[in-house]
């Protein structure tokens, strides 16, 4: 039989994995959400109980996901008695130890993917990172991230922190700069559109190669002239042209270090 599971969050990974977790034959008792809209919202989904108080959260529960901020975890959990069930976050920042105080069982579940409420994931496609505190709920946590996914693996909170690092870098830092590629193009009167088969083959480039050594353009080669004009173009866009001459450089680097 399935554990019953309560939500503590309502934001885009508890959305993703709630639904996830309720077409895997979960049963999610309630969604916890400071703001009532977010839990109602979530939890018409789930055939589950809305609650906008840590005070309304059942005790029944056999799982209760962390989906939070990290900085509002000990502030929402504080006022929770958990009876010793098994309490996980999905944080790939924080290490396990912060849930210590709360329960005996204790546990982490982090996906690593971007998530955004209005569009799909394929969970199957997704690498799922667990720990647990004893051998009886990481056995239990890996049994329920195979149901979501083919690909689980025992991380423990320090290789976890190193790749949350790394998805900064390839998902956060990089969508920046497709915000700032837009914000020049939008001064410019040209559609950002004109850059998506841009951005598809250099997604999937890094499927097939290696990243360095798909690495292109002046910065690599360190064509000065290209540079220069590149930055004196950027004059009206003094943060752009600050991260263009810095990630230049970088780049530049990068692969006389790799050459050498």
């Amino acid at each position: 039989m399935k554990q019953r599971i309560t939500f503590i969050g309502a934001g885009n990974l508890a959305t993703h994995l709630a639904l996830e977790l309720k077409n895997a034959g979960y049963e999610i008792l309630q969604v916890y959400s400071r703001t009532i809209e977010s839990a109602t919202m979530l939890a018409g989904k789930l055939d589950a109980e809305a609650i906008q108080t840590t005070k309304l959260i059942s005790p029944n529960a056999d799982i209760f996901i962390v989906a939070l901020k990290d900085s509002a975890l000990d502030d929402v959990l504080s006022g929770i008695d958990f009876q010793n069930s098994i309490v996980l976050h999905c944080s790939g920042s924080l290490p396990l130890s912060v849930l210590h105080k709360y329960s005996n069982n204790t546990g982490v579940l982090y996906p690593l993917q971007t998530f955004s409420k209005g569009r799909k994931v394929d969970f199957r496609k997704i690498p799922v990172f667990v720990e647990a505190s004893n051998h009886k709920t990481e056995d239990l946590l890996f049994e329920l991230a195979k149901n979501i996914s083919p690909n689980v693996s025992l991380y423990n909170s320090g290789k976890r922190k190193s790749l949350h690092i790394a998805a900064v870098f390839a998902c956060n830092f990089v969508n920046h700069f497709y915000t700032l590629a837009d914000d020049f193009l939008q001064q410019k009167e040209i559609p950002f559109e004109v850059l998506r088969p841009l951005i598809e083959e250099t997604a999937q480039k890094v499927q097939e190669i290696n990243p360095a050594r798909a690495q292109t353009g002046p910065a690599v080669r360190f064509d000065e002239n290209i540079i220069n004009d590149h930055l004196h173009q950027l004059n009206n866009f003094p943060e752009h042209q600050k991260l263009y001459k810095s990630i230049s450089k970088s780049i530049f680097e990068h692969h006389q270090k790799k050459n050498k």
